[in-house]
C-alpha cells in the first residue's frame, strides 16, 4: 500500500509539474518582451539623449573673440603698426613639470600626469632624461616629468581660466612678475601649487606639486610681448586691470 500511494503522489506531481510547463513558456516569454520593451525604451531613451547641437561646431572661445574685436586694435594704435599681421598674438602655452621623486616612486609620475590632463583637458607628454647623473641616481631614458603644449582654442580657454579663476586663489598674491620676459617675446612664471586650478579635487590628491607656464608669442619684443598679456588680463604688479576685460 505504501508503494501505491507513493506512485500516486509522483503522478500528481508530474501532472501538476506537466501543468505549470504552459506557465513558464509564458513567464519566458513575458520575460523576453520584457527585455525587448527594455531595448525599445533604451533606444528612445538615446535618442531623448541626444544633445541639441551635437552637430554644430564649438562656440569660439570669449578670449579669443574679445582679442579679435578689441586687443588687436589697440595695440595697432599703440605701436603704430599698420599691418595687421605685425599684430603679437599668442601662439601656444607650455606647461612643464619636473617630478623628481619619480626617479624612486614612479607612480607618482603617473598622478602627476593624470592631474595635468584633468587641467588641460589633454594627454601630457612624458619626460625623459637625456643623461644620466650618478650622484642624483638618474639614468639616462628615465621618465621624471611631463609636458603638456596647448594651441587653439584649447590654449585660449586655459589662459582664460588661468586669469579670471586659478591667479586669484594663489596664496598672498601680489601680482605677476614683470621681469620674467626672456628677451625674445615670451614670458614664463612658475607655480608652487596646483591647488590653484578648481579642476584639482584636494581629497584626491597625493602630493603637492608645482609647475612652470610659458606663453609663447609671435613678437620678438618684451615690450609688445608685455602689452599682449596686460592686454588679455593677466594681473602684473604694479598694473590695473584693463577696462573691458572679460
Amino acid at each position: 500500500m505504501a508503494t501505491k500511494d507513493k506512485q500516486d503522489k509522483a503522478k500528481q506531481g508530474a501532472k501538476a509539474g506537466g501543468g505549470a510547463r504552459p506557465d513558464a513558456k509564458q513567464g519566458k516569454g513575458g520575460g523576453g518582451g520584457g527585455k525587448g520593451g527594455e531595448r525599445r525604451e533604451g533606444g528612445q531613451r538615446a535618442q531623448r539623449g541626444a544633445h541639441p547641437n551635437a552637430g554644430r561646431p564649438a562656440p569660439a572661445p570669449r578670449l579669443k573673440l574679445y582679442y579679435q574685436s578689441t586687443v588687436r586694435d589697440r595695440l595697432m594704435r599703440q605701436f603704430a603698426l599698420t599691418n595687421p599681421h605685425q599684430v603679437p598674438t599668442l601662439e601656444k602655452i607650455v606647461i612643464n613639470c619636473g617630478v623628481g621623486e619619480a626617479i624612486k616612486q614612479p607612480k607618482v609620475l603617473d598622478s602627476v600626469v593624470e592631474e595635468l590632463e584633468t587641467i588641460t583637458g589633454q594627454r601630457p607628454v612624458r619626460r625623459k632624461a637625456k643623461k644620466s647623473i650618478a650622484n642624483f641616481g638618474l639614468r639616462e631614458g628615465q621618465e621624471i616629468g611631463a609636458a603638456v603644449t596647448l594651441r587653439g582654442a584649447r590654449m585660449w580657454e586655459f589662459l582664460d581660466r588661468f586669469v579670471s579663476v586659478a591667479v586669484p586663489r594663489i596664496r598672498d598674491f601680489r601680482g605677476l612678475n614683470t621681469r620674467a620676459f626672456d628677451g625674445r617675446g615670451n614670458y614664463s612664471l612658475g607655480v608652487k601649487e596646483q591647488m590653484i586650478f578648481p579642476e584639482i579635487n584636494y581629497d584626491m590628491v597625493d602630493q603637492i606639486h608645482g609647475m612652470d607656464i610659458t606663453f609663447v608669442t609671435s613678437t620678438t619684443r618684451d615690450d609688445q610681448a608685455f602689452a599682449l598679456l596686460r592686454e588679455l588680463g593677466m594681473p602684473f604688479r604694479g598694473e590695473h586691470r584693463v577696462e573691458g576685460a572679460p
